[in-house]
């Protein structure tokens, strides 16, 4: 069995990890529909992947890409700045007609050995976890995918997603959040991504109070992800996470979602989320160093 590799290829010198995702699909769709009246073209989303790529990757310790409208474009084109780590998408979503992403499982177009001779050192999937779900289906999902990134000699790297039950039961989905750790944080993963406890939108001692739950739940490092929480918050989210354990985070809505719709996108995200990213790093860096 192949070892696994050292996890500073997506680390920053001091230890944290300021990853970028650039992973979203149809979601990222919807984002563009918001601002415009045309129908979203596959070519734009691609469009904005790469040029964001060229822009934020230089300041990202590792960057997350998707098979279907990132990962070969961006390799083709060589958008991502040298030093950057390579993370690759090995999910494949499924919606419903109320959820983007009602479901996940693996993408078998993503061969681990494939995507690590293109230079990857990471495989990320995302595990949809529901209260009335089946906890044996989702604890399989992630064996199977934690035993194919030993095998490739990859990191791996699981992102539970709390939502709602399709039962229609009463659920507070910030409980979710800390049930999917507690189920699927020993699974032997390499970096765990969570979301932020409350988003961030209540009281700071209570935000953290659910962290330090995180750490003690997660047999692994562990990151936040941006999903939730606004913009300008997202900082001072990671600043607590990482008070009380986390490590760091992968985000992508936080940096750059603002910039879609601006009149000179190319422009807005070498500035503002360029600047946004800055922020980021320098804050995990100063709560993880």
């Amino acid at each position: 069995m192949a070892s696994t590799p050292d996890l500073s290829a997506l680390q920053r010198p001091s230890g944290a990890f300021a990853m970028l995702a650039i992973d979203q699909r149809e979601s990222m769709r919807a984002m563009f529909a918001d601002t415009q009246a045309e129908p979203v073209s596959d070519r734009q989303l691609v469009d904005f992947k790469l040029e964001a790529l060229r822009h934020l990757t230089p300041h990202a310790s590792a960057v997350l890409i998707d098979r279907p409208f990132g990962w070969q474009p961006a390799l083709e084109a060589g958008v991502v700045a040298q030093g950057c780590g390579l993370i690759a998408a090995a999910d494949e979503f499924h919606a419903s007609a109320d959820e983007i992403v009602a479901d996940a499982g693996l993408d078998d177009l993503v061969v681990p050995e494939a995507v690590k001779a293109q230079g990857a050192q990471a495989l990320k999937l995302l595990v949809v976890w529901r209260p009335d779900g089946n906890p044996e289906k989702r604890i399989a999902l992630v064996d199977e995918f934690v035993a194919r990134c030993r095998r490739a000699g990859l990191i791996s790297l699981i992102e539970p997603v709390s939502r709602k039950p399709l039962d229609g039961r009463p659920h507070d989905l910030h409980d979710g959040i800390l049930a999917a750790a507690r189920e699927l944080g020993n699974r032997g993963q390499d970096i765990y991504k969570a979301e932020v406890p409350l988003h961030a939108a209540g009281d700071e001692a209570e935000v953290r109070r659910r962290c330090a739950e995180l750490t003690e739940a997660i047999a692994s490092p562990w990151v936040v992800l941006s999903s939730g929480v606004a913009p300008d918050r997202f900082p001072t989210a990671v600043e607590w996470a990482c008070r009380e354990g986390a490590q760091g985070f992968l985000a992508g809505r936080a940096v750059w979602k603002e910039t879609i719709g601006a009149p000179d996108m190319a422009e807005a995200l070498r500035t503002t989320a360029v600047d946004r990213l800055k922020r980021l790093c320098e804050t995990v860096d100063r709560a993880v160093g």
